[in-house]
């Protein structure tokens, strides 16, 4: 009751213009969390730049990728060493594999190319953008699956196909595919699963605005039109920050002109959109001949969406943070206390609670004694008369020694005269 009164005094105090910037700093102050809300609702929803989350939960790893351009010269055997060198870079870091069970791994990565291909069937055929897959790309690019399975570039078995819808349908007039053949140059592959391409304006501008296949690297290499291996991603451990970046930079044996390494763990961090914010009018700006894949094209586009609500979540936070200060300067100018008064009001409170804990004991200790012995009031009683007693005697000692003394010094003082 005491506080709602001096709401309502300080409120009454208040003038219109303050009441107005109050509710404006206050409205600002909710969009900025609700843009904090939206930037983070955003940057989760990425989930191709998140592999490392659902690969330890903990964060130990880190997810990074590496984009080439046609004069890279990358291949599947300098992929191979690549993978044979961090096996031992990791054994002599004393970094190994912990967990009880036997198929775990510490790291996994994934490469394709991208090209396209021809597809044929009974019922027609389709020119497609294909992309060439090695290692375990659908690990780190979880389509949506209509029917069937995934593969994966490490299967023995070398001639699997998937397809997106608008493909199956061009092909077969059905989602529903699976195990179904379809001819590349004359040779059979099996369709092992159909997927929904997704869709999107970013989708679209990024290069996914067409039908979409995915084949093993050897059968884009072998009889399509493939661009070389121009993608690689890795998550792996990552016990210091940027090694698994930097690790990746100087052992995949790339020119620095001719490849972009990124770490996609932390690249919607808030450091790293302020920075963006920094370079703007030369993000844009590259000198590499690399084309990016849809997905890199896609996340981006979020990046530069994400720097953008930044710079409004900033704004919002200044107006309020700035009206704050002014007041709390404001109220420091016309302040009525200082720090002894302060200091003396803390104190005397403290004193206060203190007295009153002790208060509050020694009730709880009596009510106790009471509660334990119905005869407490008598037994107290006898104590407090012997101790009374005790105390009459001493002062009694006391008395008859100090008389004792008097006489002494009496007759010294007599026989001195």
């Amino acid at each position: 009751m005491h506080i709602e009164v001096n709401m309502k005094k300080w409120l009454r105090s208040l003038s219109g213009r303050q009441i107005r910037l109050g509710m404006s700093a206050g409205i600002s102050a909710i969009l900025f969390l609700a843009l904090t809300g939206v930037i983070a609702l955003l940057a989760g929803r990425q989930a191709e730049q998140h592999i490392d989350q659902r690969w330890d939960s903990e964060g130990g790893v880190a997810q990074v990728s590496c984009f080439f351009s046609p004069n890279a010269g990358v291949t599947q055997d300098s992929i191979s060493t690549f993978e044979h060198t961090l096996d031992s870079a990791l054994k002599e870091a004393s970094i190994e594999q912990d967990s009880p069970n036997p198929g775990a791994r510490l790291w996994a990565d994934a490469y394709s190319a991208d090209g396209t291909i021809t597809l044929s069937t009974d019922k027609g055929s389709v020119e497609a953008d294909a992309l060439g897959i090695g290692g375990d790309f659908f690990l780190f690019h979880q389509l949506q699956l209509i029917s069937g399975s995934y593969f994966s570039g490490n299967d023995l078995m070398q001639d699997y196909v998937i397809l997106d819808r608008d493909a199956a349908w061009q092909l077969f007039g059905s989602t529903d595919v699976a195990g179904m053949y379809v001819n590349i140059a004359g040779r059979p592959h099996i369709v092992i699963g159909v997927v929904e391409r997704p869709a999107g304006k970013l989708y679209e501008a990024g290069g996914l605005d067409g039908i979409r296949v995915y084949v093993s690297l050897e059968t884009l290499t072998t009889y399509g039109k493939s661009n070389g291996i121009n993608h690689f991603e890795i998550v792996m451990p990552n016990p210091v920050k940027q090694y698994a970046l930097n690790y990746v930079r100087e052992n995949l044996g790339s020119p620095e002109k001719e490849v972009e390494v990124l770490e996609n763990s932390s690249r919607y961090q808030i450091g790293k959109r302020l920075r963006l914010l920094l370079d703007f009018g030369t993000r844009s700006m590259n000198g590499k001949a690399i084309i990016y894949p849809y997905w890199e094209n896609v996340a981006r586009g979020y990046e530069d969406i994400l720097a953008l609500l930044t710079l409004f979540q900033m704004i919002f936070l200044v107006y309020p943070s700035g009206v704050l200060l002014v007041w709390i300067v404001i109220r420091w100018k016309n302040k009525k206390w200082t720090a002894r008064t302060v200091l003396g009001a803390v104190q005397d409170k403290l004193q206060r609670a203190a007295e009153k804990r002790r208060a509050q004991r020694r009730s709880g200790e009596e009510k106790s004694w009471l509660d334990e012995d119905p005869s407490f009031s008598e037994k107290e009683q006898k104590r407090r008369d012997r101790e009374e007693r005790r105390q009459q005697k001493q002062e009694a000692r006391r008395r008859r020694r100090l008389e004792k003394e008097f006489q002494t010094e009496s007759k010294k003082s007599g026989k001195k005269k």
